[in-house]
């Protein structure tokens, strides 16, 4: 109720011009990727699961990852195309369609679809690489550089209780069900979600710009110029090489180990509370000036947790390095994301490239992604393979890179901008 209360209160706070409260789109942006979340929580979270159940094989399920994140950059760049051209919220709803048709397809393929993984791969890369260039530059839009970390927090509760919910339902209706029927069912429920995440984002309306060149082209000649956003672009690839592992291994580990559905389910919700609980500390936060020690921390600590897989893998072992990366993961993802979306603020040619540097920005991160993913398929051939932990380990260490990419302060990247900008505001009063 409490949190509740405060919605309404920010929404109140918003519509009288609060400088820090946000406005009514950035709260019709949370619900509807509520529901998209609520439905990929469902069918994503156990989709690597039904792989695993057909084929019962860590290479398949490696491979299917690989190719959803190696084509998701070229998915963002086409996205982003259509986003400058037209709009983003075409884009958006585009992803948010294909990634219902993608789960219909998965409905009636069934069992063959462990025989045609590549072409689901590659039109689940497609249809997410949409998705997320859309949603990734709607928060920059309906956001400003006052409030931004304040959604970015409430961003994490909704992604996160969406997930808790979720894989609860899924978990529950797959253990209803005989064989893997419940799988299909779980599916069919997420189509329904994403088409109503598709009918709501309708009430976004489109926004009026004067310039629509795509200024991708642009992007290696802002890198040579703008070391800052070089390097926070560096830190999204190591953020990757540790994200991509996670992303489709703890759920084979939860499942090898507790062998029931149901109980991954449960415990899914379980740390899902976890990083609510963390989110909602970091949207509470005044100052979101502390990136680089926010990422010391949290990198300190789940590299640490993954040592313990090192002694053994086991129902305990899992369970403690889970809590411990549900507690700390959120401080890393979201620090590095408030600290880019300020980069973003004073790039050259300001918003009018906030387009393309959301599709860099997921190139760098997917790049890292495929590398680490097929880095552990390559060394660890199936969950009990003794350079599973290993590489797990190495790359939740390698995070400490993140420490060095990024300002002591979010604000310190900006400084210089800032008071070039009020230079140029005092000449033009003058």
């Amino acid at each position: 109720m409490g949190l509740l209360r405060e919605w309404k209160e920010r929404l109140k706070g918003s519509r009288t011009g609060g400088a820090h409260t946000l406005a009514p789109e950035a709260f019709v942006t949370l619900f509807i990727h509520g529901c998209f979340q609520f439905g990929a929580s469902m069918s994503g979270l156990f989709l690597n699961l039904y792989l695993w159940r057909l084929t019962e094989d860590l290479w398949v399920n490696g491979m299917f990852n690989v190719l959803v994140y190696g084509i998701t950059p070229l998915a963002f760049a086409a996205g982003g195309y259509i986003a400058k051209k037209k709009d983003r919220m075409v884009t958006y709803r585009i992803g948010i369609m294909l990634i219902a048709v993608f789960y219909l397809g998965v409905i009636f393929a069934r069992e063959q679809v462990a025989a045609y993984y590549p072409l689901f791969a590659l039109f689940n890369g497609t249809a997410l690489g949409f998705y997320w260039v859309g949603y990734l530059v709607l928060m920059y839009d309906v956001t400003s550089e006052r409030n931004r970390g304040r959604f970015l927090g409430l961003n994490l509760i909704v992604f996160n209780t969406a997930g808790l919910a979720g894989p609860a339902l899924a978990g529950y209706l797959i253990g209803q069900f005989e064989g893997l029927q419940g799988y299909i069912v779980t599916f069919a429920i997420a189509f329904v979600m994403f088409a109503l995440a598709s009918m709501f984002s309708l009430k976004i309306g489109a926004l009026k710009m004067r310039h629509r060149t795509y200024y991708l082209n642009y992007a290696g000649e802002m890198m040579k110029r703008n070391r800052l956003w070089l390097n926070s672009l560096f830190g999204y690839f190591i953020l990757g090489l540790f994200q991509g592992i996670m992303l489709f291994l703890p759920n084979i580990l939860l499942y090898q180990t507790y062998g029931r559905e149901d109980r991954v389910g449960l415990l899914t919700v379980f740390f899902a509370l976890i990083t609510i609980g963390t989110a909602f500390f970091v949207s509470r936060r005044k100052s979101h000036d502390r990136a680089r020690q926010d990422v010391f921390w949290s990198t300190l600590m789940s590299a640490g947790a993954a040592c313990v897989l090192l002694i053994d893998i086991s129902w305990w072992t899992v369970l403690i390095f889970m809590i411990v990366f549900s507690v700390f993961n959120p401080l890393t993802v979201n620090s590095l994301n408030v600290y880019y979306y300020r980069l973003m603020d004073f790039l050259p040619l300001k918003g009018q490239f906030r387009i393309e540097s959301v599709v860099i920005r997921e190139l760098f991160l997917n790049i890292g992604r495929v590398i680490s993913i097929f880095g552990l398929i390559s060394f660890a051939d199936n969950p009990e393979s003794a350079a599973l932990p290993v590489v797990l380990v190495a790359s939740s260490i390698l995070q400490f890179g993140i420490v060095f990419l990024v300002a002591g302060r979010a604000e310190r990247p900006a400084g210089n901008a800032v008071a070039a900008e009020r230079r140029r505001q005092a000449a033009e009063k003058g």
